[in-house]
C-alpha cells in the first residue's frame, strides 16, 4: 500500500503484525554535471515502488524522505542538506508515529550514501526507545551489491556518486534529465593501499567535478538491469523480514 494515496481508514485496516513499513530516504543534492540534483531521490523512489507493486498488500510505502546528510557535498553548490545530527532525530521522529499505531516492522530504505551513518544511530535509537519491534535499514547498493557489480564495465564496481550506476539507472528511467554531453569520467583520488580506510573529506577537496566513478560506461540498457537486479535482491529481504518471528530478532 501506498502511504500518500491510501486514506487513513484503509492504512487502520492494514495488519499490523503481517506490514512492512517502507521507509525510503535520500538527498538533493549535486551530482557532477550530468546528472540533476535529485537524482538520489528519484533512484531509490523508483527501488522502492518497484517493491511494493510486487509485496502491496503487505507492505506500507512511506513518501521519499529527501533530505538528507549531504555537507559534504557543499563545494559544488546545488545543495540542500541537514546536519547529521538533525537527520538522526528526524528519522527518529518519522517513525515514531507509526510505533504508536501498532507498526512493528521497518526497513528505511537508503538512497544517499551520506545518509548511512545517521541511519545506523536512528534504528539503534528507536530500538532502544521501543524493544521487540524490528528495526531495518540499508542503502539498496549495498543489497544488491554483487549483481551491480556483475553489470559494471567500468574500472569501479561498487557505488561512488554520479557514477556507472547512478548514471545507467537514471538513462533508464529518466533519460530526459541527463546531460549526455556533460558527462566525464572523475577517478578515484585515494590512494589505493588506503582504499579500506573511511577518510573525512568533503567533495571539493577529492573530485574534480563532484562524480565519483565511470559514468562514461553507463547505458539506459545496463540501468534496467540493474534495477530489475536492485529489485529482484529486495523483494525477498522484504518479504522475509514480513515472515520473521520479532520475538527471534
Amino acid at each position: 500500500m501506498i502511504f500518500a494515496e491510501s486514506t487513513a481508514a484503509a492504512i487502520r485496516r492494514l495488519d499490523r503484525d503481517q506490514t512492512l513499513v517502507i521507509a525510503p530516504i535520500a538527498a538533493c543534492e549535486q551530482h557532477a554535471l550530468h546528472l540533476p540534483v535529485f537524482t538520489d531521490s528519484i533512484l531509490v523512489a523508483a527501488v522502492a515502488e518497484r517493491v511494493e507493486r510486487v509485496l502491496a498488500e503487505r507492505t506500507l510505502l512511506l513518501p521519499v524522505f529527501w533530505l538528507g546528510a549531504s555537507e559534504h557535498h557543499l563545494a559544488f553548490g546545488g545543495t540542500l542538506t541537514a546536519k547529521v545530527e538533525t537527520l538522526q532525530t528526524i528519522l527518529v521522529e518519522l517513525l515514531i508515529p507509526l510505533v504508536h499505531d501498532g507498526f512493528s516492522r521497518f526497513l528505511i530504505l537508503n538512497g544517499h550514501g551520506g545518509n548511512d551513518d545517521p541511519l545506523r544511530v536512528a534504528l539503534r535509537r528507536l530500538d532502544a526507545k521501543f524493544p521487540g519491534r524490528l528495526w531495518t535499514g540499508s542503502s539498496y547498493w549495498n543489497l544488491a551489491r554483487e549483481s551491480l557489480a556483475e553489470l559494471c564495465d567500468g574500472p569501479r564496481k561498487t557505488v561512488g556518486h554520479a557514477c556507472e550506476i547512478e548514471t545507467s539507472l537514471m538513462l533508464h528511467l529518466r533519460p530526459e534529465l541527463v546531460d549526455r554531453g556533460a558527462i566525464a569520467d572523475d577517478p578515484p583520488t585515494t590512494r589505493e593501499s588506503l582504499a579500506d580506510l573511511f577518510c573525512a573529506r568533503d567533495f571539493g577537496r577529492s573530485t574534480d567535478h563532484g562524480a565519483v566513478g565511470y559514468p562514461s560506461f553507463a547505458s539506459a540498457e545496463k540501468g534496467r538491469k540493474m534495477l530489475a537486479a536492485i529489485v529482484d535482491r529486495i523483494t525477498p529481504i522484504a518479504r522475509e523480514l514480513i515472515d520473521i518471528k520479532l520475538d527471534s530478532v
